[in-house]
């Protein structure tokens, strides 16, 4: 059996990313999220020191760890450029499609100092999370199958547009009709492939 406590943290991780997800940050209390989570705003304090603490933590236990094991899975730093970057996609796609709670954590993070302020807490270097990509990217560079760019540029130019393609699915949910399927995130896919390559 597991310790009570743990129960208890887990179900107001998983409320918080609830809330987050149905109403936006903006929304999210400490004393919304204690009584969603049907415990007393001083239990979530014993925990966490205040949202921003609580957001640190949500980030990287809850969403970066999980997300670096679901987009590395069946992924070989070794591979060709093409077959690399479609299985990332795929990948990312799959676990946003299932995890729409941590993407709308991610793209909170992603405009906002929580990351910055998440990797200072736990010591975390950049470039730590997703070596094996960013190795997989300047070995191609190096090679002379794509231009030179900082890890920041390459990053910007093969995920942006696939963030954006996520964010459009997730916001498509609730309308008559979803226009982001597997099969145009995969031709978007090698549209961008097709846009860094180094034409010989």
């Amino acid at each position: 059996m597991r310790p009570r406590n743990l129960d208890k943290e887990e179900s107001i991780r998983a409320i918080a990313l609830q809330i987050i997800q149905e109403e936006g940050l903006e929304n999210l209390s400490m004393q919304k999220l204690a009584k969603a989570a049907n415990v007393s705003p001083r239990t979530i304090y014993i925990k966490y020191e205040n949202k921003e603490d609580l957001l640190i933590k949500l980030f990287i236990d809850e969403v970066l760890g999980a997300y670096e094991s679901a987009i590395l899975e069946n992924f070989d730093e070794s591979m060709d450029l093409v077959s690399g970057i479609k299985r990332l996609w795929q990948n990312t796609f799959h676990y946003f499609q299932q995890n729409r709670q941590a993407f709308a954590l991610m793209q909170y993070g992603k405009s906002s100092p929580l990351l910055n302020k998440a990797f200072r807490e736990r010591d975390i270097q950049e470039g730590q999370f997703f070596a094996p990509i960013h190795r997989f990217l300047a070995h191609h560079a190096n090679a002379g199958t794509i231009r030179h760019f900082p890890v920041e540029v390459h990053r910007a130019l093969l995920f942006a547009p696939l963030f954006d393609l996520i964010n459009e699915y997730v916001e498509h949910l609730d309308r008559p009709a979803q226009p982001i399927t597997e099969k145009l995130m995969l031709d978007c896919c090698e549209a961008v492939i097709s846009g860094i390559l180094i034409k010989k």
